[in-house]
């Protein structure tokens, strides 16, 4: 899926996608039939008060009675009070429904968006599907809730105004409908335009957030290159961008406010002057007017807001087209409709037999170049293989396979003798612990963090993985101990701490299968050497696959797997390698002192600076 569909906010061409509200709103059609009882009977009140004040002029002051009077006034606050109160109940009841609406859409666009693979994350930015979850579900929301009960409000109080307004007097009404478009039409042209320009606000907005919010995530590298002034300057120029918008939006906005006032008190200056010309000549009666006034201010308000309303429906529509495409979106690594399972995992029997079998391999983002190429190996339950190569080699790819996020285009990846493509993702990474290279850290407590390695673990269980993974000492000199925040990423540890609390993780997961990328890369000496104990401690009751850049963390490896170009070129321990395959030779010889000329000479190449990098 591209990047296409999540685009800027276009409005939708029809108001079909709004339909797809349904379904979330179907949990609450009582609250739902609720507030359209309130909203009926708040119309009613509404639409009532013109007659009363008909009433109230027309028989209370003609009969010169203060007691005749005081009646129809309290009839009249008796109708404005139930007009407040089931306005008041109307507007509870549809903002409640909106926010119960949006929350549940958030919910379930963001269940399906991580379980969306990584092809999906590939050419799609993180950046708006947030924005998705953001803007656009505040955008339903309004339509949901508010949205549609001012829309359905003000088509109720516009028919009910039209008609009362014919029976009331047909000749003032003609001349309304014939002097509206006068007033509507200045006024929507000019709300287009200032819709539009609050739209261009926002983005700019926006934008300075975003590159705010870019710079504070890598503050370290903006100082270090002294970089503060270009930074600086380049928010200020967003900043003033933003400001020029803002003020042509206040200026079409102070344009507005004085063409609807004058178009307004004008339309009604022109509807008083005829008016009073037939109260003068007998055709209608002062209370008439006043009725036949009130009911054209609500046509106007209900027919303004109405035409307001359709624009925030076909962004509303737009915005619910765009959520829609995000939740019906399939990932491609899904289960079958049949899974096959796993052998289960019993103690004292071997598990975690891994099997590549012709596996070729290209990513979607990279479809001319072979990741992994008539990859072919065989590891063994309780073995530990090491892969060692240059940068794109495709070690990495092959941990990207396991955890399947991704299906080989030819080939099978077998675990425990079953193909991983016909059982479910879920249950095969249940099976599989992984320590990155990269170390994810979450904004929670140091526990909690652990814990992700298995949501039941007890914190016995949890700070027990700890002390394995030689993490229980510094976590416990933090402020709060195992409940001390760590921070967004983790900022509080250090990159070592960081890595510890990961192996603690995957310690804490014990699956029968271990995948560690440069697992120890963080770690100083001394933090190493536990770790190392402890790592070797885990890996010799399961089957581990390491990645290497530094050999030194893989001579204790039972094979070691020199890969080149997706394929593999060598294979056995650290002593063969050295002396049979001038690749490894080579890299050895970059890390070891005690490696000698002669050696390389014996391999046919003499040494040269060469770095190993990340895959």
């Amino acid at each position: 899926m591209a990047d296409a569909y999540l685009a800027d906010r276009p409005k939708a061409r029809s108001v079909r996608p709004l339909a797809a509200l349904w379904p979330f709103l179907r949990p609450y059609s009582r609250v739902l039939g609720a507030a359209m009882v309130a909203l009926l009977l708040a119309s009613g009140a509404m639409l009532a008060l013109p007659v009363a004040l008909k009433g109230l002029i027309d028989k209370g002051m003609s009969a010169g009675s203060a007691a005749t009077i005081n009646g129809y006034f309290v009839a009249f606050l008796g109708v404005a009070v139930l007009f407040g109160a089931f306005a008041a109940l109307r507007f509870y009841l549809v903002t409640w429904l909106g926010e119960r609406v949006v929350a549940d859409i958030r919910s379930a666009v963001y269940r399906k968006v991580v379980r969306m693979d990584p092809q999906f994350f590939e050419v799609t930015r993180t950046g708006e599907v947030l924005s998705r979850l953001t803007t656009d579900t505040t955008l339903v929301q309004s339509i949901a809730g508010s949205g549609l009960s001012i829309a359905l409000r003000s088509s109720i109080n516009l028919v009910g105004s039209l008609v009362l307004l014919a029976i009331t007097n047909l000749k003032l009404l003609l001349l309304i409908l014939v002097a509206m478009p006068v007033v509507i039409v200045p006024l929507i042209v000019l709300g287009r335009r200032l819709r539009k320009l609050s739209r261009t606000s926002q983005d700019k907005i926006a934008d300075t957030s975003g590159l705010a919010g870019e710079t504070l995530n890598a503050i370290q590298t903006v100082q270090a290159f002294t970089l503060e002034e270009l930074h600086g300057k380049r928010y200020a120029d967003a900043v003033d961008a933003s400001f020029d918008v803002a003020i042509t939006r206040t200026r079409v906005r102070a344009w507005l406010t004085a063409i609807s006032t004058v178009l307004v008190f004008g339309a009604i200056t022109l509807v008083l002057w005829f008016g009073a010309h037939q109260v003068l000549s007998g055709q209608m009666t002062g209370g008439e007017l006043g009725q036949f006034l009130l009911l054209a201010v609500y046509a106007g308000i209900a027919a303004a807001s109405l035409s307001e309303m359709w624009s925030e429906v076909q962004r509303a529509a737009g915005a619910m087209e765009r959520l829609v495409e995000l939740q019906q979106s399939e990932p491609a690594i899904v289960a079958p409709p049949r899974p096959q399972s796993l052998p289960p995992l019993r103690t004292g029997e071997p598990a975690g037999r891994i099997e590549f079998e012709h596996v070729r391999f290209r990513y979607p983002s990279r479809p001319d170049n072979a990741a992994l190429d008539d990859f072919t190996l065989a590891i063994q339950p309780g073995e530990t293989v090491a892969f060692v190569g240059p940068s794109g080699a495709g070690k990495s790819t092959t941990f990207q396979l396991l955890l399947r996020f991704y299906d080989p285009e030819r080939g099978r990846v077998l675990i425990d003798g079953v193909d991983i493509a016909q059982a479910s993702p879920q249950e095969v990474r249940r099976r599989i612990g992984l320590v990155p290279q990269d170390t994810v850290l979450f904004g929670a407590t140091a526990r909690e963090n652990i814990r992700y390695g298995r949501p039941d673990a007890t914190d016995a269980e949890i700070e027990e993985a700890a002390r394995a993974a030689a993490a229980d000492e510094f976590i416990r000199r933090l402020p709060e101990g195992y409940d001390t925040f760590l921070g967004e990423r983790g900022a509080r540890l250090s990159g070592g701490q960081r890595q510890r609390i990961a192996i603690a993780r995957a310690m804490l997961k014990n699956p029968p299968i271990l995948l560690l990328d440069e697992a120890t890369s963080s770690l100083d000496a001394e933090s190493e050497r536990a770790v190392q104990s402890a790592l070797e401690t885990l890996m010799s009751t399961r089957t581990t696959i390491i990645i290497a850049h530094r050999l030194a963390t893989v001579l204790k490896a039972d094979r070691i797997i020199v890969m080149d170009h997706g394929r593999i070129v060598a294979t056995g321990r650290h002593e063969e390698l050295v002396a049979g395959n001038p690749l490894y030779a080579r890299f050895a010889a970059l890390q070891f002192t005690d490696f000698t000329a002669a050696a390389g000479e014996a391999n046919g190449w003499a040494p040269e600076p060469l770095a190993v990098a990340a895959d």
